[in-house]
C-alpha cells in the first residue's frame, strides 16, 4: 500500500520537488555572490552595538546593494502553502473521481488508506518545508547578522514555524476536500484561507503571543542593547516616565540650541518591542498553534472519510 501511495503522490511530489529545484537556483549563486561581498567588506566586524561611522555607511552599501533580492526572498511565505496545497491534492482526486472505492476492494482496510495516503502527504510535507529552511536560512544569514530576523518577512521564513505552515496548509486543503469533494475549489478554498490566517499572524495575533518589552531613552542618546535587532511595535516621543510627549523635541537635535531647552522639553524616546531574544519563543508557541491546529484537521478529515464517506 506504501508503494501504491507513492505512486499516486508521485506527480504532485515531483512538482513540489521542481519548485525547490527553481528555488534552489536561484538562492544558491545569490547566496554565494551576497556571502563573498559579505567576507569581502569585512561586514562581520561591523554587527556590534557600537559599529563605526565606515562600518555604517558600509552596512548600508551592502542592504541598499541587495536590497530587491532581499525583497523578491519576502514573497517565499507563501511557498509553504502553495507546498501544502499541491500534497493535498492526491487524496481529494481520488474522493472526487471515486478511485477511492477500487482502492477499497483491495483487501485494503479505510484505516490503512487514510494513514498511507495521510502519512506520505504529511512526511513530504516535513521534507519539503525542511529543504526550504534550510535554502532560506543559510541564504539570510548576512542579513540576519546586520538586521536581525524578527521582522515579519524573515520571521515567517526562518525557524521552526515553516513546518508548521505547511502542515497547516495540507491540513486546512485536506479537511476542505474532504467536505466539498471538489478537489480544485478545494484546493483554492484552503490556499486562501491559508493566507488570510497567515496575515492574521503578521498582522494582530503574533505580537500579543508573549508580552513585549519597553524601554525609555533620550532621543540624543543610543537606543537600549535590548532594542537592537527588535521588533517594535509602537515607538513615539515622550517625556522620562515613557508617557506620550506631543511636543516640539527639535531643540533637543539643534547644535548650539539643545543647552538652552527647557528641562521639560529634552526629548525621550519610548518603545514597545519584542527583543530578538524572543525569537526562539515566539517561534515554539505559533509552531505549536499551527502544527496543533493540522493535526486536528487532518485527524477530522480522516474520521470524516472513515465514517461519512461510502
Amino acid at each position: 500500500m506504501i508503494w501504491a501511495g507513492w505512486r499516486q503522490q508521485r506527480a504532485e511530489a515531483a512538482i513540489v520537488a521542481a519548485m525547490l529545484a527553481v528555488l534552489a537556483v536561484v538562492l544558491v549563486p545569490t547566496g554565494v555572490n551576497i556571502a563573498s561581498a559579505f567576507d569581502a567588506g569585512h561586514l562581520g566586524s561591523c554587527t556590534g552595538a557600537t559599529a563605526s561611522r565606515s562600518c555604517q555607511q558600509a552596512v548600508g552599501q551592502f542592504l541598499v546593494r541587495f536590497d530587491g533580492l532581499g525583497g523578491l526572498i519576502a514573497w517565499l511565505t507563501v511557498l509553504p502553502g502553495l507546498v501544502g496545497a499541491v500534497l493535498a491534492a492526491p487524496l481529494l482526486v481520488s474522493l472526487e473521481q471515486g478511485t477511492h472505492r477500487l482502492d477499497w476492494t483491495q483487501s485494503i482496510t479505510r484505516r490503512r488508506w487514510l494513514v498511507t495516503k495521510l502519512g506520505l502527504a504529511a512526511a513530504a510535507a516535513v521534507v519539503a518545508a525542511g529543504v526550504l529552511l534550510l535554502l532560506v536560512t543559510w541564504w539570510r544569514m548576512p542579513f540576519v547578522r546586520l538586521e536581525g530576523r524578527m521582522d515579519n518577512s524573515v520571521f515567517d521564513s526562518e525557524g521552526t514555524v515553516v513546518l508548521g505552515y505547511t502542515l497547516f496548509s495540507l491540513g486546512l486543503c485536506t479537511l476542505v476536500g474532504v467536505l466539498w469533494r471538489r478537489a480544485v475549489p478545494a484546493l483554492m478554498v484552503g490556499f486562501a484561507g491559508y493566507f488570510a490566517v497567515r496575515v492574521l499572524f503578521d498582522t494582530v495575533v503574533r505580537q500579543h503571543l508573549l508580552t513585549p518589552l519597553q524601554a525609555t531613552w533620550r532621543a540624543d542618546g543610543a537606543t537600549p542593547p535590548s532594542a537592537r535587532h527588535a521588533w517594535v511595535l509602537r515607538q513615539f516621543p515622550s517625556d522620562r516616565l515613557g508617557h506620550l510627549a506631543p511636543i516640539d523635541i527639535t531643540c533637543a537635535h539643534s547644535p548650539g540650541v539643545a543647552n538652552n531647552c527647557p528641562p521639560t522639553l529634552v526629548g525621550y524616546m519610548h518603545a514597545v518591542y519584542h527583543p530578538a531574544s524572543h525569537f526562539w519563543a515566539l517561534q515554539g508557541i505559533e509552531t505549536a498553534i499551527f502544527g496543533g491546529l493540522a493535526v486536528a484537521m487532518l485527524a477530522f478529515a480522516a474520521w470524516w472519510v472513515h465514517e461519512r464517506v461510502s
